[in-house]
């Protein structure tokens, strides 16, 4: 079975430039997390939601939020829609002919994916383009400087972690958090 990482990994690199495009995958930041969140150079934005089963589809329209300031609480979709969104599109990612489109509230793209286990290819075919939710730069609402840094910060975190030498710090930097 195709593993979401594969997914993940398929897609970008059939569809993303990584000399004018920022592309995360799995970015938290604050209240909500992108599967594969796309930033060109204008500062625009794109957020893709990968989803392998129904269940896993119909839960993301329940997705309750609560903004950190005012307390007040709204469905992640219903911010979407309404251009409330640091995202300027929003669009899924599903396997081919999971769910009918006419389900699928205009404002979302639909990206299709079909995977091969015989030849282990994956393609992709986009049934429907995201609609422009906001004309407004990603920029507007993160402060690019201090995303970058935090980004560089965890990218040199992981690179401690992958190489195995975390345990052999005597004093352990101070953004690494106990688990």
């Amino acid at each position: 079975m195709l593993k979401v990482e594969e997914l993940t990994y398929n897609y970008i690199a059939q569809y993303c430039d990584f000399e004018k495009d920022l592309v995360l995958t799995n970015h938290f930041h604050s209240d909500w997390e992108a599967d594969i969140l796309i930033i060109n150079e204008d500062g625009l934005s794109h957020e893709i939601e990968i989803k392998f089963s129904k269940a896993d589809f119909k839960n993301d329209f329940k997705k309750q939020y609560q903004n950190q300031k005012t307390k007040e609480k709204f469905l992640k979709h219903d911010k979407i829609s309404c251009g409330d969104y640091p995202c300027n599109r929003f669009s899924f990612l599903l396997p081919q002919g999971m769910v009918e489109a006419d389900t699928i509230p205009e404002h979302c793209g639909i990206i299709e994916f079909y995977h091969n286990p015989d030849s282990w290819e994956t393609t992709f075919t986009v049934i429907r383009k995201p609609s422009i939710v906001h004309t407004d730069s990603f920029w507007k609402f993160f402060d690019k400087n201090l995303m970058l840094k935090m980004m560089a910060r965890n990218l040199f975190y992981k690179k401690l972690e992958a190489k195995g030498k975390l345990e052999e710090l005597i004093l352990p930097p101070k953004f690494i958090t106990k688990k």
